[in-house]
C-alpha cells in the first residue's frame, strides 16, 4: 500500500524539524563561541561545529526528503497556494535542491574554518593586525567560490551566495537599487554637512557607567516588546541576535563607558531582531512557515525599532526623563532638543554599526562592491586593506587610520557571510516602507501618542500579524506588496530621512 499524501507530508516535516533542532544545537554553540568560549577552545569548537554541520547536511540531503517531495509535488495539495502545506513543500524543495548540490566535505570544512577564523578575527582586530587574519580570509573566499560553483548561478557567482540570505534577489538588482538611493542621499548628506544647526555630541561621551547602561537598555528592550522570559542579553565583540528556538532568543551588545549610543542603540537593534524571532509561529518551528522571510525583512525589524522608533521624538519624550534619572549628573544641563539632535547626528564615520542613518548605506555599498570583486577574482585578499581605504575615501571622504577601523571592523567575512551585507540596506528600505504602512493603518498621531506613553504594544502586534507570523509564505517582495500595497522602493526611506533631518538641522 502506497503512503498517502498526509503520510509523506508528516514524515517530511518530522525530518525537517529534527534537522532544525540539530541546527539549534549548533546555534547554542555558536552563541557561546561569540560570548563566553575560552580563547584556547576555538580549535575544538571548530571540530564540534564541523561535526554538527556534517550531520545537519546529511539530514537535509537524505534521499527520503527528495522522495517525499517528489510524491507531494506529483499530486494536488489540499490547501491554497499560500497554505501551510503548499508553502512548506515549496520552500523545503528550494532548500533541499541547494543542499544536495553542496559536497559534504565543503560544508564541514566551511564550518571548521569559519569557527576558527572568527576567533582569529577577534585577535587580529584587537591587535590591528590584518596579516594575522589574511590567510583565514583567503581560505574563506576560496571556499565560498567553491560553494557558488557547486550551487550554480546566472550572471555572477555572487548571486549564488546572495540567494541564501535574500532569496531570488540578484547582484544586478542590488546595484540598481543602491545607485538610485545614492543619487538622492548624496545631496542630502551634503546639505546636512552645511546646516546651521550642529549637534553637541559631547553629551553622548560623558561618563556612562556600564551597569546603569545595561539596566536602562534592558528596560527599553522590554518596553518595546522583547520578552526576557524567552531571551537574554549578553556582551560580545560584535553584537548579534541568535534565535535558538521557541522560548530561547539570545541578543548581545557591547558597552563603552564613554559612549551612550554604542550599547543602547545596539540593544534596540538586536531586540528588534529578537522580537521578530519571538514573533514567529512556534507551532511551525523548524519549518518554512515558522521561519523568517529573508534577512532583508529580518533587518527591517531591527532598523525599524532602532531608528524609526528609537531615534524619534515621541520615543524620547517618554524615555528622556527616565534617562536623566538614570544619569542625573550627565544630563542635568541637557534639553530634549539637544539630545535628539545629538543622537541623530549626521557625520561620516569609520564604523558601520555606529554610522548615522543618512550615511549608513554608503558603508554597505562599499562592502557590496568589495565582495563582488573578491568573489570573481578581481581583488586579492592581500590587497583588501588598500582597496577598502581607497573606496572609503571616495564614498565617505575619510581614510581609515588603521585596519581595525577599516577592513577588520566586521565579523561577517570571518563567519563566511559573503552576500550578507546588502540585506542591511534592503532592511532600511523595508523598514521605512513598513513603518509608513503602520502609520497609515494605526493612525500616525495615535501611534505617536502610544510612544509618548511608553506603549509600543499596538505597533508590535501589527508587526507580529503582518510580518512575523506569515513566516515564508511569501517572498520578501510579495510580503512587502501585501503589507504596504507597493513593491519595495527607495522613496519612503528618503522621505523619512528628509522629514526627520530637515527640521532637526534647520534646512529645507
Amino acid at each position: 500500500m502506497q503512503p498517502t499524501i498526509d503520510a509523506h507530508y508528516s514524515d517530511l516535516i518530522a525530518r525537517i524539524r529534527d534537522a532544525a533542532i540539530l541546527g539549534s544545537c549548533a546555534g547554542v554553540l555558536g552563541w557561546d563561541e561569540r560570548t563566553y568560549l575560552p580563547r584556547k577552545a576555538a580549535a575544538y569548537r571548530g571540530e564540534q561545529m564541523a561535526l554538527l554541520a556534517r550531520l545537519s547536511h546529511e539530514m537535509w540531503t537524505d534521499p527520503k526528503i527528495g522522495e517525499h517531495l517528489d510524491a507531494l509535488e506529483s499530486a494536488p495539495l489540499p490547501d491554497a497556494p499560500d497554505g501551510t502545506m503548499t508553502v512548506n513543500v515549496r520552500e523545503i524543495r528550494r532548500l533541499y535542491n541547494r543542499a544536495v548540490k553542496l559536497p559534504k566535505s565543503l560544508v564541514e570544512e566551511l564550518a571548521r574554518v569559519t569557527t576558527q577564523a572568527q576567533q582569529e578575527w577577534r585577535e587580529a582586530r584587537a591587535a590591528n593586525d590584518f596579516a594575522r587574519f589574511r590567510p583565514w580570509l583567503e581560505k574563506i573566499v576560496a571556499l565560498k567560490q567553491q560553494e557558488a560553483e557547486a550551487v550554480g548561478y546566472n550572471d555572477h557567482p555572487y548571486n549564488a551566495l546572495l540567494d541564501e540570505y535574500e532569496p531570488n534577489a540578484t547582484a544586478a538588482e542590488i546595484r540598481q537599487v543602491f545607485a538610485e538611493l545614492a543619487r538622492e542621499l548624496t545631496p542630502l548628506v551634503s546639505a546636512l554637512a552645511e546646516a546651521p544647526h550642529r549637534p553637541n555630541t559631547e553629551i553622548l561621551h560623558r561618563d556612562y557607567p556600564i551597569d546603569r547602561q545595561r539596566l536602562f537598555g534592558e528596560q527599553a528592550a522590554a518596553a518595546i516588546g522583547f520578552d526576557f522570559q524567552a531571551g537574554r542579553l549578553d556582551t560580545t565583540t560584535h553584537p548579534f541576535c541568535s534565535g535558538i528556538g521557541p522560548g530561547d532568543c539570545r541578543i548581545t551588545t557591547r558597552y563603552n563607558p564613554e559612549s551612550f549610543n554604542e550599547a543602547f542603540f545596539g540593544i534596540l537593534h538586536e531586540a528588534g531582531h529578537g522580537i521578530y524571532e519571538q514573533g514567529l509561529d512556534p507551532e511551525h518551528f523548524g519549518t518554512p512557515c515558522g521561519s523568517y522571510c529573508s534577512l532583508g525583512i529580518h533587518e527591517s525589524q531591527s532598523r525599524l525599532w532602532e531608528n524609526q522608533v528609537g531615534r524619534s521624538r515621541p520615543f524620547w519624550e517618554h524615555f528622556f526623563p527616565r534617562l536623566q534619572q538614570t544619569f542625573p549628573t550627565n544630563l542635568a544641563d541637557v534639553s530634549l532638543d539637544d539630545w535628539l539632535l545629538a543622537i541623530n547626528e549626521v557625520r561620516p564615520s569609520f564604523i558601520r554599526v555606529e554610522a548615522d542613518e543618512a550615511t549608513y548605506n554608503l558603508h554597505i555599498i562599499l562592502r557590496f562592491e568589495l565582495e563582488l570583486d573578491l568573489l570573481d577574482g578581481n581583488l586579492k585578499v592581500a590587497d583588501l586593506p588598500a582597496a577598502w581605504n581607497e573606496r572609503f575615501q571616495k564614498l565617505l571622504g575619510l581614510t581609515p587610520p588603521n585596519d581595525a577601523l577599516g577592513c577588520l571592523q566586521d565579523i561577517h567575512w570571518s563567519g563566511g557571510g559573503i552576500g550578507y551585507f546588502p540585506t542591511y540596506t534592503l532592511g532600511n528600505l523595508y523598514a521605512a516602507q513598513l513603518m509608513e504602512a503602520a502609520r497609515r493603518d494605526l493612525g500616525e498621531s495615535d501611534l505617536e501618542a502610544d510612544f509618548r506613553r511608553g506603549d509600543f504594544s499596538r505597533l508590535k502586534s501589527w508587526l507580529n500579524d503582518k510580518v512575523h507570523r506569515p513566516g515564508r509564505r511569501w517572498s520578501a517582495q510579495e510580503l512587502c506588496r501585501r503589507v504596504t500595497g507597493e513593491h519595495l522602493r527607495p522613496q519612503p526611506l528618503l522621505h523619512y530621512l528628509k522629514r526627520k533631518y530637515e527640521p532637526l538641522y534647520g534646512i529645507g
